[in-house]
């Protein structure tokens, strides 16, 4: 790690972030402000779904009001709908996986019902979706999804006799990194590198891995990290909730740990 410390919590660190979009260049924002220079370098992109025809279809009868429930379990869903000019009525309820999930949907104008309060994660919204089923004995579900995220929630839904209508709004795809950037992280001079889902985690593996154990592997949340860890990434440090905000606060308390006992190392797992 860079040994000159400036007098913010994150002075002399150089952190990676693997995305690019609004998300990522807010937390750059972020991370400046804590003294951080962050390297922003998208290492996934999201391409349109192989079947258009029912994506739209999907969007259609929702306009419609065929659905009693919305699911979306990222935020890149959230493009999608913009993109497509997709109407929710008044009548869907719509559930967001997370707090980044819910903000994008309230930043473009649509309403959330429901975001879990503690795992932000498809099983942690089936578990608080169980509450609402009381009103009625069978639910029409939208769940819109990428087409490598698991069916834990549409399978978890149908198993409790629910109509799910499953659909991929996109396709992820990985995104070559620039080779000086390979090369940083191999010399070790990227200090933290941030793993913001399974699919980014994949392709940290793919085009950084090894990753030197001087560089702090961060992830945004247990499911992520689980995720990571079935990559063959390693892990260091898991934030508490799946926020940038979080995250920046984890990789702050590590920064502040190794300043008081001197240590330029990392101890392992935080």
């Amino acid at each position: 790690m860079t040994a000159a410390w400036s007098g913010r919590p994150l002075g002399g660190w150089r952190v990676l972030v693997p995305r690019g979009g609004p998300w990522g260049h807010g937390v750059a924002a972020d991370l400046r402000a804590v003294g951080a220079s962050p390297i922003v370098a998208p290492m996934i992109n999201f391409a349109p779904a192989d079947d258009a025809a029912a994506l739209e279809d999907a969007l259609r009868r929702l306009a419609d009001g065929a659905f009693d429930w919305l699911t979306l379990t990222s935020a890149t869903t959230v493009d999608v709908l913009i993109s497509q000019q997709a109407v929710v009525p008044s009548s869907t309820h719509v559930a967001a996986v997370g707090e980044t999930t819910a903000a994008a949907l309230m930043a473009a104008g649509y309403k959330v019902d429901l975001v879990p309060s503690e795992d932000n994660s498809a099983a942690g919204l089936l578990r608080e979706l169980k509450r609402f089923e009381q009103f009625g004995p069978e639910l029409r579900v939208l769940t819109l999804r990428s087409d490598i995220a698991k069916p834990v929630l549409t399978e978890g839904l149908i198993a409790r006799g629910h109509t799910v209508d499953s659909v991929v709004a996109y396709r992820t795809v990985g995104v070559p990194v620039d080779p000086q950037i390979r090369a940083d992280v191999a010399s070790g001079s990227i200090d933290a590198i941030f793993v913001t889902s399974g699919s980014v985690a994949e392709q940290v593996q793919e085009q950084l891995g090894p990753v030197p154990e001087s560089t702090l592997v961060a992830a945004i949340g247990p499911r992520t990290a689980e995720d990571a860890r079935g990559y063959g990434l390693r892990v260091d440090l898991i934030a508490k909730g799946r926020s940038a905000e979080s995250l920046i606060n984890a990789v702050i308390e590590v920064a502040n740990a190794r300043r008081a006992d001197g240590s330029d190392g990392s101890d392992g797992e935080y």
